[in-house]
């Protein structure tokens, strides 16, 4: 068994993946959109809105999200988060895990 706490005085953050466990995919948390334009070329991002919502671009599509949502960014679809609401927290995982598969945009 793994038991992992949110750390509330961080924006994001990973409980645990393959760098610290047996656990194949990276899960992590955010407690507000995080504006960093990226892609990933061979992981699936997932997001799971635990609260409040947020607004999210993907390819320069808007999207709106909020509680009791998921959303699905496929490879190399470049996405960051426009706004969050103040109570806004999602889960993420990413899958499958590929070490240093993120590419900053422009």
């Amino acid at each position: 068994m793994i038991h992992v706490t949110l750390d509330k005085t961080k924006p994001k953050g990973w409980f645990l993946g393959p760098w610290n466990s047996h656990v194949p995919i990276p899960v992590g948390y955010a407690n507000r959109g995080i504006d960093e334009k990226h892609l990933h070329t061979r992981m699936f991002e997932v997001y799971m809105v635990a609260s409040g919502m947020a607004t999210v671009a993907i390819d320069n599509r808007k999207v709106e999200v909020k509680a009791g949502d998921v959303l699905v960014v496929e490879p190399n679809e470049t996405h960051t988060f426009l706004h969050s609401s103040a109570d806004y927290m999602h889960f993420v995982v990413h899958a499958p895990f590929v070490k240093d598969d993120k590419v900053l945009a422009k």
